[in-house]
This record gives structure tokens, sequence and C-alpha cells, in this order.
């Protein structure tokens, strides 16, 4: 089938349904092993959120945050001490883990709620600067309310993360059976998903997990509307996904209605230009379709700046500062920009020289990007923009601590949707053209 050609959208049958089913169920299986000890600094913050929002008080809201926070703190410090060459034979650390973890906690909060630091939905766990950066983002606390209260706090947050993991490996099946790839292919992109580190970072009590879905829900759409002839329902789920990305993370739908938006751009500059040369100066209109995706996109970002602006969300100048300051715990750069700049330019460079060491996130890209623009079309063309999102959103905080984990996640949805597509002929019985070998059939065919 060639890329551009259009299909009635594909969904799996009974093998497929099963198939899907099982391979939920087996990563859901896997994630046992781990309920507790997934959590980061940032959980406290989330969770304490999705807590006021039934209505705990702060105070309560405090007790489970920290109770659960603190009791992941003694898991990880058990299991490092059991598998520790020295101190393996000690006694179980738990409880002083617990206690001291509780004291530190409580030391940084009750002072803050003492001087009245009681404003809006999270716990003061920090200064009221850093803290507005999450009130800014109700969507991920939101999600989590429903499991919190069904499930309580522990299996609340792990029971979220299960959903929203297992939701992102069936919207990546989804996207490649409107692709028409085999089921079999299909199947392999959502495990792909599972195993690579979008699976790992979005079982973690942060808003990753539901930027992937959500990201993952908008390349859906366009897939709809390109390969599908449902424009209507792909331009809706485009427009829905980057008003449920604004709750969450507004920079997210910023940089992802940017990306769409030039990818849109760039596809119907190519087609036009190839429809002039065909029609020897005639031109031709750019396709309908790829130009709403891109005015979609850029009526979120837009709105999203537009929005920011007017709920007063922390600005861009806000982040930089926590960047440089260490979360607002120094005192404000007088010249933050050029600061920002030089640490951009050591990031990359360190970050490079790390990938030539350790090339295969690298070379994950590069087959994903491969099989998105050559089998996939104009959708890989969009899914290669969706990916990018986790680029700049890693440029927005060079930190190289985390580089490698959640910041620059998204980035994996390329080689978790493209690698299937590289790999479609031969499953189909075919095999995988090379650059070169592309061109010389295309000479031939012109020939």
């Amino acid at each position: 089938m060639r890329p551009g050609s259009r299909v009635s959208g594909r969904v799996p049958g009974a093998p497929g349904v099963l198939g899907v089913l099982l391979l939920a169920a087996v990563f859901a299986a896997l994630q046992l092993a781990n309920v507790t000890g997934r959590d980061t600094p940032d959980t406290r913050n989330y969770l304490s959120y999705a807590l006021s929002l039934t209505g705990e008080s702060k105070h309560a809201a405090a007790t489970a945050t920290i109770d659960y926070v603190c009791a992941g703190r003694a898991e990880r410090a058990r299991r490092d001490q059991s598998v520790h060459v020295v101190r393996f034979h000690r006694p179980d650390p738990t409880a002083g883990v617990l206690a001291e973890c509780r004291e530190q906690e409580w030391a940084a909060v009750r002072p803050r709620l003492a001087a009245g630091q009681t404003g809006g939905h999270t716990v003061p766990f920090m200064s009221e600067r850093f803290m507005a950066i999450f009130e800014a983002r109700p969507g991920y606390p939101a999600f989590l309310v429903p499991f919190v209260l069904a499930f309580g706090v522990t299996w609340g947050l792990w029971t979220a993360g299960v959903v929203v993991a297992c939701a992102g490996g069936v919207l990546v099946l989804l996207i490649l059976r409107t692709l028409s790839v085999p089921v079999p292919l299909a199947l392999a992109g959502q495990a792909l998903y599972y195993v690579l580190p979008c699976g790992t970072t979005a079982m973690r009590p942060m808003t990753e997990g539901l930027l992937m879905a959500l990201t993952l829900a908008a390349v859906w759409g366009c897939a709809l509307v390109l390969r599908a002839g449902r424009t209507r329902a792909g331009l809706l789920l485009v427009a829905g996904a980057l008003l449920a990305l604004f709750t969450v993370k507004h920079s997210q739908a910023l940089f992802l209605g940017l990306c769409l938006a030039a990818a849109g751009g760039v596809i119907a500059l190519r087609r036009y230009r190839r429809r002039a040369r065909r029609l020897r100066g005639r031109g031709g209109p750019a396709s309908r379709e790829v130009s709403a995706l891109a005015a979609v996109g850029l009526a979120g970002a837009v709105a999203t700046l537009l929005l920011a602006r007017l709920l007063h969300y922390p600005s861009e100048a806000d982040s930089l500062q926590d960047l440089l300051t260490d979360h607002f715990n120094r005192p404000d750069r007088k010249h933050p920009w050029p600061e920002f700049w030089q640490l951009q330019g050591n990031f990359w460079v360190e970050w490079l020289r790390r990938q030539a060491w350790q090339p295969l996130f690298v070379a994950a890209l590069a087959a994903g990007a491969w099989g998105a623009l050559r089998r996939g079309g104009a959708v890989g063309g969009f899914l290669v923009a969706a990916a990018c999102t986790g680029l700049l959103t890693q440029a927005g905080h060079p930190d190289i601590n985390i580089w490698g984990e959640r910041l620059i996640v998204l980035a994996w949805l390329l080689p978790v949707v493209g690698v299937p597509l590289l790999l479609e002929p031969v499953v189909r019985g075919g095999r995988v053209p090379l650059p070169a070998q592309e061109q010389r059939d295309r000479a031939g065919a012109v020939g």
C-alpha cells in the first residue's frame, strides 16, 4: 500500500483484541513487583493536589502524602541494603528511614503551614513561587482522584499508572492499525511501548504517562484524518488532546501545537511543489486535511499562550529562574538568558558525548524516523513532530542529571511507532528498502 493511500480505518479482530488484552495484563502483572518506590520529589505535589480535590484538609493531605513518600523511601532503603555486599546482614532499616523521612518532610511543611502558606491545592513542600508551577497543572491530579478514592493512596497511584501506561500502548496499536500495519506488528508496537522507557516512565506517579497518552491520541487523530478519511473525528481528537494537555502541562500543549503546525506547513509545501512540477507550473492546492491539521495545531499553540496569560500561569521567565536558582532556593539571576544559552550549549555537547558512548537511543530514533517517514507518509511527518516535543522539553530543562528519563521520554514515541512501520515489508514478505535502492527503483520507474 502506498503511504499516501486511504483506508477505511482498521481495528483489531478477535485475535487482535485478545493480544491487546494479554499484553496489557502481562504488563500490569509485572508492575506488581514495584507497587511503591516509584515516586519522585514532584510526586508529593501532584498527590497532595489530588487529595485536596477529594476534600482533604491541608494537614490531612500532608500526612497522607508524606506517609506515601516515606514508605517508598523506606522500601527502597530496605531493598538496597538487602543486596549490599557489606550491609546485607544488618537489621532492617525500614523503621529508622521512615522516621527520619517523616521528620525531614514535616520540618519543611509545618513552618510554612504555620506562616499561612495554605493557598491553592498543593501542600507547601517548597516556596509559594515554586508551588505555583504545580498549581497550574490540575489535569493530572484530577485524573488521580477517582483512583485514590477507590483504592487509597498507594494502590490508587499504582492503578492509575497501570491504566495510563496500558492506554498508551493501546493507542500505539490503534495508530499502527489505522496505518494498515498487520496485527502482529501493531502488537509489537504496543509491546515496545511497555518495554522501552515509555512504559517505565508512564508508571511513575508523574504527568509524563498522561502526556504520552494524550500526545499519542493527537497522532492517532492525524492518522484518522489522513488515512481513514474520518476528518471531523480526527480533528476533534487532535483539538481535544491539545486542550487536555493544557490542563496537564501547558508547555506540552504549546510544544505539540507548534510542532504539528510546523509539520503540516512543511508537508503542505512539499505537496504543493510536487503538484506544481507535475502540472508544469500550474500548481495546485495543498491537501486540505494537512492544512486543517496544521491550523488546529497553530490554534492550539495560540490558545495556550493566551490562556496561560489570562490565568496568570508561571511564565517562561519563571521557569528559567526556577532552573538556574535550584527551584528558587538561591537569588534570582540578573542575566538569566545568557547563562541559559551557555548551559544549553554545554548540555547538548555532553549529551552527544554520552550518546556516542551508548548510542542505543540515537539509533532507535534514527530507525523510528526512517520507518515513519518512509512508510508512514504524511502521518509519519506528524509523528516525528510529536516526538520532537520530547527534545523541546529537554531543551527547556538542560539538566544532565535527568536527561535520560522523563524529560525526553516523548522522543521514544518515534521508535515505538516507527520501527514497526519499518519492519512492515518484512512481515508482508517483502524487503526493507535501503535509501540507495529506493532511488534506483524510482529511477527505473521513471525510465
